[in-house]
C-alpha cells in the first residue's frame, strides 16, 4: 500500500522549508492513552484529537481509557510501550504535582518519556451547591467561617489538581473544608447538584452547562482573564489576589521514541492547533490552545513540575 505523503512544518520553521511525514507502522492504529474516565476534560480532549489527527494523518487513531490512581495507571503503562509510533499519552497538570504527592508511580515524568507537544490550557471554576447561602467568593468564606465543618469539597482523588488547588484556595481564606474523593468527576458533579458535597473546582466547560441550568451556582473561575463560556463570574484571583489555576494538556510518548515521529507528530499538533476552526472550538470551552516545539514543552513541564512542589508545600498537602 503506497503510504500518504504529507507536510509536516515544525512551529518554528521558515515559510516555504518542509519535510516528509515520517512513516506510521503500517496496518496499526495510532493510540491515544487517556489515564482518566471518560466524559472528562482531557478524554473530550482526546476524543477530539483522535478524529482530527486520523484525517491529518491518514492512520486511525483510537483513544484507550486507562484511569486510576490520578493518572498514574495509564502514565506507568505507556511509560513501559514500544516506542514505535503507536502509543501516545495525554498528560495534564495532575501528572506534574504526581511528580511530589505519588513517589510510587512508577516512572519518572522527565526521565521515562519523550515529550511530544503542548496542546491546550483551560481555566476551572467554583461551583457551589444551591443549599449553600453565598453568591460570592467572600459570601462563602465568611459563611465557611460560621459554619465550621459544614462544608465538603469533591475531587476526583486525592494529589489531583483539584485537590491542591481546593486546600490552596482553603489556606487563602482560612477556612476549613473536608476533602471528598471520588472514583471520577461525574459522580462529583452529581453529588453537587444533589447537595451531597457543598462545593468544587472543576473544568469551567463541564461545570458551565449545570451553572446555566440553575442547577448549581457558579461563583468565580480562576485564569487571569475572564472566560467567555461564563462571562457573568468573576474572576477568583479579585477576591483572593493570585489565586489562579489552569487546566494544561500535553502529549507525552515512550521514552526514545525516534526523533522524525516526534517531529512528525509535533506538526501535526501544531497543524491542527493553527487551524481556525479548532482554535474557536477551543474557544468555546474557555481553552486557549499552546503550540509548542517538543523543547519548549519539555522545559514547560520542567518548570511546571518544580512549581507544583512549591504549590504542594504551601497547600500544606503530604505525599501519599
Amino acid at each position: 500500500m503506497r503510504r500518504r505523503a504529507v507536510l509536516a512544518v515544525p512551529l518554528l520553521a521558515l515559510p516555504g522549508l518542509a519535510r516528509a511525514q515520517p512513516a506510521w507502522p503500517p496496518g496499526r492504529p495510532i493510540r491515544i492513552v487517556v489515564p482518566f474516565a471518560a466524559a472528562g476534560s482531557s478524554d473530550v480532549l482526546g476524543r477530539y484529537l483522535a478524529e482530527r489527527l486520523q484525517r491529518d494523518l491518514g492512520q486511525p487513531v483510537v483513544v484507550e481509557n486507562r484511569a486510576g490512581a490520578g493518572g498514574t495507571v495509564g502514565a506507568a503503562a505507556v511509560s513501559q510501550a514500544a516506542p514505535d509510533g503507536t502509543t501516545f499519552l495525554i498528560i495534564t497538570t495532575n501528572h506534574a504535582i504526581n511528580e511530589t504527592l505519588q513517589p510510587r508511580r512508577g516512572y519518572d515524568l522527565m526521565r521515562d518519556f519523550t515529550p511530544v507537544a503542548m496542546i491546550n490550557a483551560l481555566p476551572l471554576a467554583l461551583a457551589v451547591a444551591n443549599a449553600v447561602p453565598a453568591r460570592t467568593v467572600p459570601e462563602l468564606a465568611s459563611y465557611a467561617k460560621v459554619n465550621p465543618g459544614k462544608l465538603n469539597y469533591a475531587t476526583s482523588g486525592p494529589g489531583s489538581l483539584y485537590h491542591l488547588f481546593s486546600e490552596l484556595f482553603a489556606k487563602r481564606t482560612g477556612i476549613e473544608m473536608q476533602h471528598i474523593p471520588f472514583r471520577n468527576f461525574n459522580e462529583g458533579r452529581t453529588a453537587l447538584v444533589a447537595g451531597q458535597v457543598q462545593v468544587m473546582f472543576d473544568a469551567a466547560f463541564t461545570l458551565a452547562p449545570l451553572i446555566q441550568e440553575g442547577r448549581i451556582r457558579g461563583l468565580a473561575t480562576t485564569d487571569t482573564q475572564r472566560v467567555p463560556i461564563l462571562p457573568d463570574l468573576p474572576l477568583l484571583s479579585d477576591s483572593v489576589p493570585g489565586l489562579t489555576a489552569t487546566l494544561w494538556n500535553g502529549l507525552l510518548a515512550p521514552p526514545n521514541l525516534p526523533r522524525p515521529i516526534v517531529e512528525g507528530m509535533n506538526a501535526a499538533i501544531n497543524r491542527l492547533l493553527a487551524d481556525p476552526g479548532v482554535v474557536a472550538d477551543q474557544a468555546r470551552l474557555g481553552a486557549v490552545v499552546k503550540p509548542m516545539t517538543p523543547e519548549a514543552f519539555a522545559a514547560f513541564l520542567k518548570r511546571e513540575v518544580e512549581a507544583q512542589a512549591e504549590a504542594v508545600r504551601l497547600a500544606g498537602v503530604t505525599p501519599e
